[in-house]
């Protein structure tokens, strides 16, 4: 049994952001992470962190554009406090060491991205997420936290509404142990892997968000996936948004730039949702290019091989790695990809998870990153925000926990919750079924993509609740193979997958619930924004094995809702 003050389960930016200001003021700070921490999946945010630092705009027009662009879901109160702060995050990092790429006057280069008016987003090349992340591994590497690294959380220590700490699996060792805490946080990123073509890391499999599901508490906005429009053909892997920041064109199979139909204005710089509808759309038209029709074009030749190699370095390297194709002198075949979760735990603006829709603070358990849902993107996120994000309220989250602990007294030790863990690892080990998690995974990551992607509808949606099922039944006759403790991977993996199902079926009672298209959901069968009904979140709880959805007010302050037009 292990203790300590405030406890981060996840080491990626918000979790690193959150330990760093907590030991800054005078907290005693351990992290769990399942990866290394400089293998934190915020090392593949390549773009740019979006802040208003032109002297012509200002934080409230970044405010308006980010409020907008999520459809008008996202909660106004969180967003100025994202908005506002963003500036005074960037200029420290400049300070802590980030090497931002420069204007010829020595200033912060900014560069455009899509649904904003102005370029607002500042970049280190393409390379963005790893010199933050990297950056302030670095700052928090001064402090000496203790890390546990190679640990997987299995289950939160929960007791009346309180969270006292958690209990993981050690990957080395094969034990199972608790770790108590006076403050928790979950930062523990999204979701991606979900889907069968995705941008995100093999570690995204949404971890931290059936943490809290099998903890009794709702996860919100679980129907907004965000489809980035530039996935690289056959693997998934990003094209950046700062291609087309920088001026690369959208092409399908008759050389057009179709973007012309869609967004008449923004074009390319249209946010993501409709960019990605776009190209979809294009494909089942027959517009699509290739001998199968079934994907587009991004054109970056005419940006120049000077350009490319001074600032989209990362973009030319993975798509050569990729395909064998040089983006300074061949075009590059892109899908939309799975990318991001705007919806996830839900929380207070101060960071605090809640457990019903009148917004009640869990005791010590607090969210940040891309596993929360604040929420500051509602429908539909705008590239630059996910960074900024993780900043802001990850800082925000560790002075929230550095203040919390110092008036709370030690947890009295109680074995319950590490027995219930227990019992789930065992029954894994002893399974000698005829079924595997590895084919149960494919099988949902296929059906998510098919029936819960860019478009759907109830028959989709109805089909992808049964086929689940099935999944469900299945994961009950598993055979994993391997029956050590140590090093087992095969056991990870197969947690993982329980994970996964559990709150992709979130996901789907959410998405069949909500009868309307708005932002990222899109719904064929509902095709119009419905503000009368469904101007609100959703949550959903994990209940006796199935999921009850309810909902709660979106926040809305000095912006009100018009139609969405780029």
């Amino acid at each position: 049994m292990k203790r300590h003050e405030v406890l981060i389960v996840g080491a990626g930016l918000a979790g690193q952001r959150a330990a760093l200001e907590a030991l800054r003021l005078g907290a005693e700070v351990a992290i769990v992470s399942k990866v290394m921490p400089v293998r934190s999946h915020s090392v593949a945010a390549a773009g740019g962190i979006n802040a208003a630092l032109n002297e012509k705009d200002s934080w409230k027009d970044h405010a308006y554009d980010t409020i907008y662009g999520s459809d008008f879901l996202a909660d106004q109160d969180a967003v100025e406090v994202l908005c506002r702060e963003a500036k005074r995050n960037v200029l420290e990092l400049e300070s802590l060491g980030v090497v931002f790429s420069r204007n010829r006057d020595g200033s912060i280069a900014q560069r455009a991205f899509g649904g904003q008016r102005f370029n607002r987003t500042c970049y280190a090349a393409d390379r963005t997420g790893h010199a933050l992340l990297h950056t302030l591994y670095d700052q928090l590497m001064k402090f000496r936290p203790v890390i546990y690294a190679e640990h997987y959380g299995l289950e939160l220590i929960m007791e009346k509404n309180a969270c006292k700490g958690l209990v993981v699996y050690d990957l080395a060792s094969g034990n199972i142990e608790r770790i108590y805490a006076k403050a928790v946080l979950l930062a523990t990123g999204g979701y991606g892997r979900a889907f069968s073509v995705t941008s995100n890391g093999h570690a995204n499999t949404g971890d931290g968000l059936a943490l809290a599901l099998h903890a009794g508490l709702p996860l919100e906005d679980m129907e907004f996936v965000q489809f980035h429009p530039t996935g690289i053909y056959g693997k998934g892997h990003l094209v950046s948004e700062a291609s087309r920041g920088e001026g690369a064109h959208l092409l399908n199979g008759k050389n057009e730039r179709f973007m012309k139909r869609y967004a008449m204005h923004a074009m390319e710089l249209a946010s993501r949702d409709i960019v990605s509808r776009a190209i979809q759309t294009e494909i089942s038209n027959g517009n699509g290019a290739g001998p199968r029709k079934d994907h587009v074009f991004l054109d970056l030749r005419h940006l120049g091989e000077k350009k490319i190699l001074e600032r989209l370095p990362e973009v030319r390297r993975s798509v050569l790695d990729a395909l064998g194709i040089d983006v300074a002198r061949e075009l590059v075949p892109v899908i939309p990809t799975a990318h991001y979760s705007m919806g996830g735990i839900p929380t207070d603006v101060r960071t605090r998870v809640v457990l019903n829709e009148r917004n009640t603070p869990v005791k010590g358990l607090y969210a940040a990153g891309e596993c929360a849902c604040l929420s500051v993107h509602g429908g539909n996120r705008l590239g630059g925000n996910s960074l900024l994000e993780t900043l802001v309220f990850g800082r925000m989250a560790g002075k929230e926990m550095a203040s919390f602990v110092k008036n709370q007294t030690w947890p009295a030790p109680r074995a319950k919750h590490e027995n219930h863990a227990q019992k789930r690892v065992h029954a894994l080990l002893k399974g000698r079924g005829k079924c595997n998690p590895y084919d149960t995974r494919r099988n949902i990551q296929r059906l998510m993509m098919r029936h819960c992607g860019v478009f759907r509808n109830e028959r989709g949606l109805r089909a992808l609740q049964r086929r689940l099922r099935a999944c469900k039944v299945e994961s009950f006759k598993w055979n994993i193979g391997d029956t050590s403790t140590q090093f087992n991977t095969a056991l990870a993996e197969a947690l993982e997958t329980q994970n996964m199902l559990d709150f992709s079926f979130a996901i789907v009672e959410s998405a069949l619930a909500r009868q309307e298209s708005r932002g990222s959901h899109y719904r064929t069968d509902f095709p119009m924004r419905n503000d009368a009904i469904w101007l609100k979140h959703s949550l959903a709880w994990l209940v006796k094995g199935r999921i009850e959805v309810g909902y709660k007010p979106v926040v809305i302050r000095r912006i009100k809702p018009v139609e969405r037009r780029y």
